[in-house]
C-alpha cells in the first residue's frame, strides 16, 4: 500500500502516496480523522467522539461514528480486500486509533524540525526551519476553530510556529547579513506586537544594518505599546538591548568568528565602493554584474533577483555604446546551468539579440575572441529547448574558441552550452555522460567549483538515464558534498528529486511516493520557474503509469485538471478528455499536441503520449510516436531529467509497435 500522508496544518486533508488529495467526504469524517491525529496514534473511545462531534448527540450517533470510520478506511486503504482488518486506521478496545507513521502527519514533522534545529548550527538550522515553514498551509486544523477538542492544538501549534519565526531570524542574524533578517521580522511584530523577542530581534537586526536611530525607534514603539496597552514595562532582555545600543556594546555588532568578520567586512567594503565609485561608472556596471553572477547560485531567492537584474544590466551595457564592455556584460554571466528548459523565454530571446548584436559588432581577429566565445555560449545557452540550428552551431564555435585560447573557464561555459544542445532527439543520454565527465575532469583540474557540481549533475542524470544507478548514486553523492563545501543550496534541489526518482525505479512505489512530496516542498520558491511549474503533478502522472500495468484511462481518473501543469498543459489535456469520457476529444488533441520541446522530458512527454494513442486504438500515432522513442532504446524513459522515469524505452517501444500493426 502506497504511504498515506496527513495535513493539518491548514485545512485538514490526506494525500496519497502520489500527493494526490483523498476524497474525505463531509466535515464530520474529516472532524473524526483530526481528532484522531490529535490523540496522536492513541485510541479514542467512540463515547469521546460522539462528545466531540456533536453538542447533543442522538440515538444514531454512535451509528453514524462507525459509518464515518468505514468511509474514511475506504478512502485510506482503497486496495484493502473486504474483510481485511484494517491497518492505519484501526479498532482498539472501545474506540479508533490512527495509527499514522511519525513523519506521516505535517504537524509532527513540523515539531520534529523545530526541536532538530534547535540544536544544529545556523546555517544548518535555518536550512530545518525553512523545511518546518514549508509545511504550514494555514491556521491549523482550520476548518475546527470552535471545537474544545481542537483548541488546545491548534494554540500549540501556532505557538510553535511563531517561536520558529524567531528561532529562524535569530539563525539568520547569527549567518549574516542582517538585512535579510529585517522585512520578515516588521511583519511578524505587526501581526504579533505582544511578542517581545520578535521586537528585540527587529531591533537588533536593524543596529547591524547601520540604522541605530530605527532600531532605538522601535525599542520605544515597543515600550510604548506594551504601556497603553497592557500596563507593562519591556522585559529585561528589550531593556538591556536598548542600552547596549545607546553604549554601542561591541557583541552587538555581529557573530564571532569567520561569519562575523566577514558581514563586517562585507558592509565596510560596500560603503566604500558605493562613496568612491561615481554612479554612473562603467566599473561600476561590471561590478555588479559579477555581484548578480554570484547571487544566481546562492539559492531561491539569490537566483529569481539574479534572474531580474540580468537584462537590466545587458540594456544598461548597451546603452553605453560599447560593444566590448556590453561582451563583458553579457559573457560575464556564466553561471552553470543544470536544467533544460529556460525560465523565462523572453528573457532569453533578447539577451540572444543583445548577443548576437554585439557578436556582430565585435571583430572577428584581434584580442576579442574570448569575448566572442562567451557570446557564442551564451546564445547556446539562451536557445536551449528550442532545436534552433543557431544553438548547436554557437556551442561549437564557442568550444572551437576556447581550445584555440586554452581557457578552461571559457570551455566550461561552452561546454554547458552544448549540454544544453544535447537534448535535440531521445536518446542522447550517452552524449551528455561525456560531456558531464569532460566537465569533471576540466574542473577538477582547473579549481571551477561551480562547473564540477554542474558535472556531476549532468552524469547523475546521464547515468540514471542508461540505468547505471551505482554510478549515478555515486555522482549524486559527490554533488552532494561540493554543495555543502562552496554553500551552493540549488544542488540539494536536484538531487533530492534524484532520490525520489531512483525509489520511484527500483519498484518502491510507497517510500517514492513520500520522497517525491518531501522533494517538492523543497523545490517551492527555488527561484526555477522553468523547472518548478507543472512538475509535481507531472511526476504524480508519471509514478501512476510507471509500472506498465496502469492504462491512460485508468491514469486519468486521478488527473486534476485544476492542477498547474505549467508548459505541459498541452500533453495532458487528453488525460483530462479521456477522464470526462469525451475519447474523440482526447484523440483530437493527441494529435494536435506539439512535438514535446529539445528537453529533458521529451521521453517521458512521449510515453505520455504513447499511453493516450494505446488506449484510443490510435494506430497512426502510435507509429510516429514509436519512431521518435527509437533512438532511446535501452534508456529508461524520462530518468536523463534525474527527477522521474516511466520505466524502461524498449516496454513502450514493443507496446507502440504492437499498437501501431494492431488490427
Amino acid at each position: 500500500m502506497e504511504p498515506i500522508t496527513f495535513g493539518v496544518l491548514g485545512p485538514v486533508t490526506a494525500w496519497d502516496g502520489a500527493g494526490g488529495a483523498l476524497a474525505l467526504k463531509g466535515p464530520r469524517h474529516r472532524a473524526v480523522l483530526a481528532r484522531l491525529i490529535t490523540a496522536r496514534r492513541r485510541m479514542v473511545p467512540v463515547a469521546r467522539l460522539v462528545a466531540d462531534l456533536w453538542d447533543e448527540p442522538g440515538a444514531g450517533s454512535a451509528g453514524a461514528v462507525q459509518t464515518f470510520v468505514a468511509d474514511l478506511r475506504r478512502a485510506l486503504e482503497p486496495d484493502r480486500p473486504p474483510r481485511a482488518p484494517a491497518r492505519l486506521l484501526v479498532t482498539e478496545g472501545p474506540g479508533y486509533a490512527l495509527r499514522a507513521a511519525p513523519d506521516a502527519v505535517d504537524a509532527w514533522r513540523f515539531e520534529a524540525a523545530i526541536t532538530d534545529a534547535a540544536g544544529l548550527p545556523a546555517g544548518r538550522a535555518l536550512q530545518r526551519l525553512d523545511e518546518a515553514m514549508e509545511l504550514w498551509r494555514g491556521p491549523a486544523y482550520a476548518g475546527f476553530t470552535r471545537e474544545d477538542w481542537a483548541r488546545a492544538e491548534r494554540s500549540r501549534l501556532a505557538e510553535l510556529r511563531l517561536g520558529a519565526v524567531e528561532q529562524r531570524a535569530r539563525a539568520r542574524l547569527d549567518l549574516g547579513p542582517a538585512a535579510e533578517a529585517v522585512a520578515g521580522l516588521h511583519a511578524h511584530v505587526a501581526e504579533h506586537p505582544w511578542r517581545e523577542e520578535g521586537w528585540r530581534l527587529l531591533a537588533l537586526a536593524l543596529y547591524r544594518t547601520g540604522r541605530q536611530a530605527d532600531a532605538l525607534a522601535v525599542l520605544r514603539r515597543a515600550r510604548t505599546l506594551l504601556a497603553e496597552e497592557l500596563g507593562v514595562d519591556p522585559g529585561p532582555a528589550l531593556r538591556r538591548l536598548e542600552t547596549d545600543i545607546l553604549t554601542q556594546e561591541p557583541r552587538l555588532s555581529g557573530p564571532a568568528g569567520p561569519s562575523g568578520t566577514a558581514a563586517r567586512l562585507w558592509t565596510r567594503v560596500a560603503a566604500d565602493y558605493d562613496r568612491a565609485v561615481a554612479a554612473g561608472a562603467r566599473a561600476r556596471l561590471e561590478s555588479t554584474v559579477q555581484l548578480v553572477r554570484t547571487l544566481a547560485v546562492t539559492g531561491g531567492g539569490g537566483l529569481r533577483a539574479a534572474q531580474e537584474h540580468r537584462l537590466a544590466a545587458v540594456t544598461a551595457a548597451e546603452e553605453f555604446g560599447d560593444p566590448v564592455l556590453t561582451a563583458r556584460v553579457i559573457g560575464a554571466y556564466d553561471v552553470p546551468a543544470i536544467w533544460t528548459r529556460g525560465d523565462d523565454p523572453d528573457q532569453a530571446r533578447q539577451i540572444v539579440a543583445a548577443a548576437e548584436r554585439t557578436l556582430a559588432a565585435l571583430p572577428e581577429a584581434g584580442p576579442h575572441a574570448a569575448a566572442r566565445g562567451r557570446l557564442l555560449a551564451t546564445v547556446a545557452m539562451e536557445t536551449r529547448g528550442t532545436r534552433s540550428p543557431r544553438g548547436p552551431q554557437a556551442a561549437r564555435e564557442a568550444e572551437g574558441i576556447a581550445r584555440s585560447l586554452d581557457d578552461p573557464t571559457l570551455l566550461a561555459f561552452a561546454l554547458n552550452g552544448a549540454f544544453m544542445q544535447s537534448c535535440t532527439r531521445a536518446g542522447l543520454a550517452a552524449r551528455r555522460d561525456a560531456i558531464g565527465a569532460r566537465l569533471v575532469d576540466l574542473a577538477a583540474r582547473h579549481g571551477l567549483e561551480n562547473f564540477e557540481v554542474l558535472g556531476r549533475l549532468v552524469r547523475m542524470q546521464a547515468r540514471g538515464a542508461l540505468g547505471d544507478f551505482p554510478a549515478a548514486d555515486g555522482h549524486a553523492a559527490a554533488a552532494d558534498r561540493l554543495a555543502e563545501r562552496h554553500e551552493r543550496p540549488l544542488v540539494g534541489v536536484f538531487t533530492r528529486w534524484y532520490g525520489a526518482l531512483r525509489l520511484a525505479a527500483a519498484g518502491r512505489a510507497p517510500e517514492a511516493g513520500a520522497a517525491y512530496e518531501a522533494a517538492a516542498r523543497r523545490l517551492r520558491g527555488c527561484g526555477m520557474p522553468g523547472l518548478e511549474r507543472g512538475l509535481v503533478p507531472l511526476t504524480r502522472l508519471c509514478l501512476r503509469l510507471a509500472d506498465g500495468r496502469t492504462s491512460a484511462l485508468q491514469a486519468a481518473e486521478h488527473v486534476d485538471p485544476d492542477d498547474d501543469w505549467g508548459p505541459y498543459r498541452p500533453w495532458i489535456e487528453p488525460y483530462v478528455r479521456l477522464r470526462a469520457g469525451a475519447r474523440k476529444d482526447a484523440a483530437d488533441l493527441l494529435r494536435a499536441a506539439p512535438e514535446p520541446p529539445a528537453d529533458l522530458l521529451q521521453e517521458a512527454l512521449c510515453c505520455l503520449q504513447a499511453a493516450v494513442a494505446m488506449e484510443l486504438g490510435d494506430r497512426t500515432t502510435s507509429a510516429l510516436l514509436h519512431s521518435r522513442l527509437a533512438p532511446a532504446a535501452g534508456e529508461l524513459a524520462g530518468a536523463g531529467s534525474g527527477l522521474l522515469s516511466l520505466g524502461p524505452v524498449d516496454r513502450w517501444l514493443t507496446a507502440l509497435e504492437a499498437a501501431a500493426h494492431s488490427a
